[in-house]
């Protein structure tokens, strides 16, 4: 029990660092709901929506486990025995205050006791481990490319620096607390089963004088709760705040799907941190620091000096360099490019949408990007030569080739059927065939077998002819936001002139817009890719595939299959294509990365149309890598025109001709239906 001075300390210790600490917190909160966008009401009503949902899963699906399953666990240990402490702190000090035991009391207090007991140890292992980790063997994920952009206090160290604080609060917080109980066991001249490992360690202790021991427990209680007390002005300033903004983030992050972009003003001028929207500046709050958005990147992974968590670090320690200013409304207008991220890195990305996806604290770095690339254009800023003049070509022909409008239906011919106009006859299945399914040489006849195969399963569909322009998907994620609002305008008038009931689209990138985007323009349309269309004529009976055990009981042929980033990620769509894969009797093989963890081609975002070279080794040369690692698989396997020109491209500069064919999943459906018409009959 504290003496009375003791106490009097205690009193003024807990009102000058919360103070100082509360203080500090209002200013943070205060500059994140100034923002545009904040609403008191909306974010009250997301937290109730989602707050039972959070609960029930937070202990089983941390989304620290994704590619770091071992350190997850250790992390997993650190959050389970900090978050109890926050009731053995109170406690604690309850105890330290009035007397009471919470040792041999009743049931309830046991088992707290044996939780704490072990928590403590295994939250001592898993700090340790991360201390090693990072100051020992220094792994390689935590370091950032030449040429990323650094705020002075991260390249001089801060984070390196915040760690070794923090975890030596945490291993001095936990261990004083941990051995404090061993004293009070010693003192009592008692031990515990509910307490095991402190019984032991007071076992050790038993032969100190009593003075020693009463000092012990004194020296412990300081050093465990007078510390946190003193951590708290700490915390509010370093990296592991998020300990109460991650959460928040996953409670408030925005009610909005991966591919919909906000609109954005910042009246021609450079952008700033003034006007990012509130989720923007929340996430920088909550970022963990990990770099498992950078681990993902293939800007990164291609030694391009771009790195989303460099961006949301550098965010974090301008704000809190500058957090006074920014809390009055004095902070001056500094761009974005000045301290957090370069021009460079911000014209590197793609847009796959990876770093949104694998962030364990729903942290979105991409919006930034895209946000800053429409500041740029907005101030005409000189883009890449291929990029501008794709641009260029989409304003004049509504297509990224620059080919007259008339030639977009030009791969219709040789076909022994006519194609519908659906402007002037009702289909079922309007198609949007996109720019690189209509023009590209290597994809022509591809987007020819998709019409004969739905022709041939009596399927009612038609196109636009000339009336379909580039849906403007990734001129938007470019930052030319006028271009895309023109490209759009243009389409949904187009469509409005068709009768269809369902729109087929060959490029995920479109299906993404026309869900998407044109969404907040109050078109909703039904959209599909022609990979679900297929799927679903094999269910009907309507395309016949080969038995899937292969051809009179053929050994299956190993294949590989590459999730496209706006199919899958962004649209969620896995099972169609693989369905398609097993039924047409190949074994599909399955890439490291799948599914939602996918690895980017690089053509998003505008990086098809650049001429950018300066990459080590381009994102689809290490996914040509990726899949000759697995062994027998001689097909790679893709659903996007785009992956198409990538990986045809990529298995020749790799030096890989011979080795591996990429096919697309039509010409995979056609090889099974002309081995199912010559199956022998039954």
């Amino acid at each position: 029990m504290l003496t009375s001075e003791e106490k009097v300390y205690f009193g003024i210790l807990v009102i000058l660092t919360l103070s100082w600490a509360a203080i500090d917190f209002a200013r943070i909160a205060a500059v994140i709901v100034s923002r545009p966008g904040f609403s008191v009401r909306v974010v009250l009503s997301r937290a109730v929506r989602r707050l039972p949902s959070m609960l029930t899963q937070v202990g089983a699906t941390l989304p620290v486990f994704r590619l770091r399953p071992r350190e997850g666990v250790f992390h997993y240990l650190i959050f389970a025995a900090f978050s109890f402490y926050a009731l053995v702190n109170v406690l604690d000090t309850f105890s330290a205050f009035t007397g009471f035991s919470t040792i041999g009391q009743n049931v309830l207090l046991d088992a707290y006791n044996l939780i704490a007991d072990v928590l403590s140890v295994l939250g001592l292992i898993g700090m340790a481990y991360f201390l090693v980790r990072r100051f020992v063997q220094k792994p390689p994920v935590l370091n950032f490319n030449p040429g990323v952009v650094l705020y002075p206090k991260v390249s001089a160290g801060g984070i390196r620096r915040d760690s070794l604080i923090v975890g030596a609060f945490i291993l001095t917080h936990v261990g004083s607390r941990w051995l404090g109980t061993a004293f009070h066991l010693a003192q009592a001249q008692e031990t515990s089963l509910y307490l095991p490992t402190a019984s032991v360690v007071s076992l050790a202790l038993a032969g100190l004088p009593a003075a020693a021991l009463a000092f012990g427990v004194h020296a412990t209680f300081w050093l465990a709760v007078g510390l946190i007390l003193l951590f708290f002005p700490y915390f509010v300033r370093s990296k592991h705040i998020h300990i109460f903004f991650a959460p928040l983030n996953w409670l408030l992050r925005p009610d909005r799907p991966l591919g919909e972009i906000q609109p954005l003003k910042t009246d021609g001028r450079p952008l700033a941190l003034q006007d990012l929207r509130w989720h923007q500046l929340l996430d920088t709050y909550a970022c963990i620091m990990c770099n498992r958005c950078q681990q993902v990147c293939p800007a990164h992974n291609a030694g391009q000096p771009l790195s989303p968590a460099a961006l949301e670090i550098n965010k974090r320690y301008y704000l809190t360099d500058h957090l006074h200013e920014f809390a009055d409304g004095s902070a001056p207008r500094v761009p974005l490019l000045d301290y957090a991220i370069s021009r460079e890195a911000v014209w590197a990305c793609t847009t796959c949408g990876a770093c949104v996806d694998i962030c364990p604290v729903g942290n979105a770095p991409m919006l930034d990007i895209i946000d800053i690339r429409r500041s740029l254009i907005e101030q005409g800023d000189t883009l890449d030569a291929g990029v501008q003049k794709s641009l260029e070509n989409l304003g004049k022909q509504g297509n990224s080739f620059g080919a007259s409008g008339r030639a977009r239906a030009k791969w219709t011919q040789g076909l022994p059927f006519k194609v519908k106009d659906a402007r002037k006859e009702p289909v079922d299945y309007l198609w949007f065939v996109g720019d690189y399914a209509s023009f590209d040489a290597r994809s022509q006849q591809l987007t020819r077998l998709v019409a004969k195969v739905l022709n041939d399963a009596g399927v009612s569909f038609g196109i636009l002819y000339e009336a379909e322009w580039n849906s403007g998907n990734d001129a938007r994620r470019v930052g030319e936001e006028g271009l895309f609002e023109m490209l759009a305008e243009h389409n949904v008038a187009a469509l409005d002139s068709a009768q269809f009931k369902e729109i087929i689209t060959t490029d995920p990138h479109t299906m993404n817009a026309l869900r998407f985007e044109y969404a907040k323009m109050g078109k909703r349309y039904k959209v599909s890719h022609y990979s679900q269309v297929l799927a679903r004529l094999v269910d009907e009976g309507k395309i016949v595939l080969r038995p899937q055990n292969g051809v009179n009981g053929a050994t299956r042929r190993r294949v590989t299959y590459h999730d496209p980033c706006y199919l899958g990620r962004y649209n969620r769509v896995f099972d169609a294509p693989r369905a398609l894969i097993e039924r047409s009797g190949l074994q599909l093989v399955e890439m490291p990365r799948n599914h939602n963890g996918s690895f980017c081609c690089g053509a998003g975002g505008g990086q098809i149309w650049s001429a950018n070279s300066k990459q080590a080794e381009r994102p689809s040369e290490q996914r040509i890598r990726e899949a000759l690692a697995l062994g027998d698989v001689q097909t790679f396997i893709v659903s996007c025109p785009k992956d198409m020109a990538m990986y045809s491209d990529a298995v020749k500069t790799s030096g890989n001709e011979g080795k591996v064919v990429v096919k697309d999943i039509i010409e995979v459906v056609v090889e099974a239906m002309a081995e199912s018409a010559h199956e022998p009959k039954r």
